[in-house]
C-alpha cells in the first residue's frame, strides 16, 4: 500500500498570454530613432539581403539619414502615453486581464524596442507560468512579422534550463469573429461621418514583391481579408499596400500612387481603413491620416477620412477575447 503524501496537491498550473506586436522608439529622437531602426532593420527576416551588403548601407547610409526624418514624423503623432503603438498595445493587455480566469496573466511585449519578449517571457516564467501563449497581433501571416515574433520566443526559450510549454497565435485573417469586428469598426466609423465616401480602401502594410514569389502567404491573405470585409459590408473595397522602402520592386498598387490617382478618376470622396494593424501606429497615423490626406487633396480630392483600426476598441477587446479563448482551450480550465 502506497503511503499518503504529505505534499499538497497539484494545482492548475499559471498561463502566461503574451501579447506581441512590432515595436517603436522610446521616444521621438534621432537617438532612439537610430537604436530602434537598427534591430529592427538588422531582422534577416525584415531585410533579405546578403548580411555583407546591407550591413555597409544600413549603417552608412540608412542610420545617418533616415533617423532625423522619422522623428519628425513620429512627433506628429507621439502622445502623453508614449508611442500610440505601446500605448494602445498596453491598453489592450489590461483590457484582457481578468478576462480568462485567474490563472491566466496577461502581458505585452515588442519585437523590437522594449518591453523586449524574451524579459517578458522570463517575467512570465518568474511569476509562475509553465504554459505560454505567444500572440503576435498580425492578422495577416508574414514571414518579416509573425515569425520573427516567433523566432524570437523560441531563441528566449532557447536560453532557459527550465522552460514553459509554448503556443503560438495563428494568422487570423479571414476569422469570422475578426472579419465582424472589422465591419461594425467600419460601418460605424462611416456613419460618424459628415460625408458619403465613394470608395474605402483598404491599405495594407507592404511587402517586397519577392516575399509572394518566395512563398509568403500574406499578400493572399491581404486580398481575402479585404475581399470577406468587402463582402460582409455589401461593397467592394479598393486594396493597396504602404509603406514601401528601397529599390526593390514591392507589392502593389501603392497606397500613395493609388490616393494620388483616385480624384482623377472621380472618386473626390474616400475613407481609408488599415485592416492589418491591430493597433494604430506611425505607418496608419501619420503615413495615411496625415501624408495620406495631403496626398489625395492634393490630387483633386474633396473629402479624406481615416478610420482607426480596431485598437483596445469594444469591438476590437471583444475580437481578441474570442480568439485568444479559442487558442487557450486545454490550457484553461472551465469555470
Amino acid at each position: 500500500m502506497i503511503p499518503p503524501s504529505n505534499h499538497p496537491p497539484v494545482t492548475n498550473p499559471k498561463i502566461g498570454l503574451l501579447l506581441v506586436n512590432l515595436g517603436t522608439p522610446d521616444r521621438p529622437e534621432p537617438g532612439a530613432i537610430r537604436i530602434y531602426l537598427k534591430q529592427f532593420l538588422s531582422d534577416r527576416r525584415v531585410v533579405e539581403l546578403p548580411w555583407l551588403l546591407w550591413q555597409p548601407i544600413l549603417r552608412g547610409i540608412v542610420l545617418t539619414t533616415r533617423p532625423k526624418k522619422s522623428a519628425h514624423a513620429y512627433r506628429q503623432v507621439w502622445t502623453g502615453e508614449g508611442s500610440p503603438l505601446a500605448a494602445i498595445t498596453r491598453r489592450q493587455a489590461q483590457a484582457l486581464e481578468g478576462a480568462f480566469g485567474e490563472q491566466v496573466t496577461v502581458d505585452h511585449a515588442m519585437r523590437y524596442g522594449k518591453p523586449a519578449i524574451g524579459e517578458r517571457i522570463e517575467a512570465l516564467k518568474d511569476m509562475g507560468c509553465e504554459r505560454i501563449l505567444i500572440a503576435p497581433l498580425y492578422p495577416q501571416y508574414c514571414a518579416a512579422t509573425t515569425a520573427t515574433a516567433n523566432d524570437e520566443a523560441f531563441a528566449a526559450l532557447a536560453r532557459m534550463r527550465w522552460q514553459p510549454a509554448l503556443r503560438t497565435l495563428p494568422p487570423y485573417h479571414d476569422d469570422p469573429v475578426y472579419i465582424d469586428a472589422l465591419k461594425a469598426s467600419v460601418e460605424e466609423g462611416v456613419a460618424a461621418l459628415d460625408f458619403k465616401p465613394d470608395a474605402i480602401l483598404a491599405s495594407f502594410h507592404g511587402m517586397p514583391e519577392r516575399t509572394l514569389h518566395l512563398g509568403d502567404p500574406y499578400h493572399c491573405h491581404c486580398r481575402k481579408t479585404a475581399r470577406l470585409l468587402g463582402e460582409a459590408m455589401g461593397r467592394e473595397l479598393l486594396v493597396s499596400f504602404q509603406s514601401r522602402f528601397g529599390k526593390a520592386k514591392w507589392l502593389e498598387p501603392a497606397t500613395a500612387d493609388t490616393l494620388a490617382a483616385l480624384p482623377q478618376q472621380g472618386t473626390r470622396k474616400i475613407a481609408v481603413v488599415a485592416p492589418g494593424f491591430s493597433a494604430d501606429c506611425l505607418e496608419t497615423l501619420e503615413e495615411l491620416a496625415i501624408s495620406g490626406r495631403k496626398i489625395f487633396l492634393e490630387g483633386g480630392g474633396t473629402h479624406f477620412a481615416y478610420l482607426p483600426c480596431l485598437n483596445d476598441s469594444p469591438q476590437g477587446i471583444k475580437m481578441l477575447r474570442s480568439i485568444l479563448g479559442r487558442e487557450l482551450e486545454g490550457w484553461v480550465t472551465p469555470p
